[in-house]
C-alpha cells in the first residue's frame, strides 16, 4: 500500500479534533468534515486545529490516503458506501446509548459493531482502533517511540496488510500497538469491557487482552449475551 501522507477525518467532535491535532503534529496533511456545512466547522477547525483543512465528506475522502470515522455510531449509515470505496478506513466509533439511542435500533445483536461497519462499507477496508482510550488521554499521553511508559492502542482488522499499515500510523501518532488480525476482536475494546476507557502500556494492554475470556464481559460474550 502507498505511504500515508494525507489523513481525512469524518467527524469534528472531540475525538475527531484530538486525532486531527495528533496527525498534524506527526506531519500529516489533515482534512476534516463535520455534520454541517464547511463554513459551520471552519471557525472550530481554525481555532482548535490550525493547519487542518475543513471540507465536505467528499472533499475529505477524495484527497486522503486514510480515512478515520469519528462520528456517533448511529450515523455511519448517513455516509454512502460508495464514498469510501477502495479506501483504508479506521473505525474509531463505539455504541454509546447517550448519543446513539436504543442499541437494537443501531446494531444487529449477532455481530460486533465493526463487523457491521465493514459489511456496510463492503468495498472498503476497515481497521478498528482509537476507540478504547478517552480523548483526553489520546491528547495528553501521545509520546515518541521508545518513551518510558508509552501508552498503547489495540489495532485489529481482517486484512493483515491494512492492520500493519494502521499500526505503523498509530505509532507515528504517539502510541505503541497490540495487533490482532480479526475484526471481531474489536469487541474487546468496546464499552463494557475492561479495556474501554483504560490508558495502558503495551504490556498492560496485552495482559488484559490475554485474560479477556476470564472477565465478566468476556464470559457474557462467549455466552452470547453481549456484543
Amino acid at each position: 500500500m502507498a505511504k500515508i501522507k494525507n489523513v481525512g477525518i469524518i467527524g469534528a467532535g472531540k475525538v475527531g479534533i484530538v486525532l486531527a491535532q495528533l496527525a498534524l503534529a506527526a506531519g500529516y496533511h489533515v482534512r476534516i468534515s463535520g455534520s454541517g456545512s464547511v463554513q459551520k466547522i471552519a471557525l472550530t477547525i481554525e481555532t482548535l486545529v490550525p493547519g487542518a483543512v475543513p471540507a465536505t465528506n467528499q472533499g475529505v475522502v477524495s484527497k486522503s490516503d486514510l480515512i478515520i470515522l469519528a462520528i456517533p455510531l448511529s450515523r455511519y449509515k448517513n455516509i454512502k458506501p460508495k464514498l469510501l470505496k477502495d479506501k483504508l478506513v479506521i473505525d474509531a466509533m463505539n455504541y454509546w446509548w447517550e448519543t446513539d439511542g436504543i442499541r437494537e435500533e443501531v446494531l444487529d445483536p449477532d455481530s460486533t459493531s465493526s463487523e457491521q461497519v465493514q459489511k456496510y462499507f463492503n468495498k472498503s477496508t476497515i481497521v478498528k482502533t482509537f476507540n478504547h482510550m478517552g480523548y483526553h488521554n489520546l491528547q495528553e499521553e501521545a509520546r515518541p517511540a521508545g518513551a518510558e511508559n508509552r501508552k498503547a492502542l489495540f489495532v485489529t482488522g481482517d486484512n493483515k496488510a491494512a492492520v500493519d499499515e494502521v499500526a505503523d500510523f498509530v505509532n507515528t501518532m504517539g502510541f505503541d500497538t497490540v495487533v490482532h488480525d480479526d475484526l471481531a476482536d474489536g469487541i474487546m475494546t468496546e464499552p463494557g469491557s475492561s479495556l474501554f476507557g483504560a490508558s495502558l502500556t503495551k504490556a498492560e494492554l496485552q495482559n488484559v487482552i490475554d485474560h479477556f475470556d476470564e472477565t465478566e464481559f468476556g464470559q457474557k460474550i462467549k455466552a452470547g449475551k453481549a456484543n
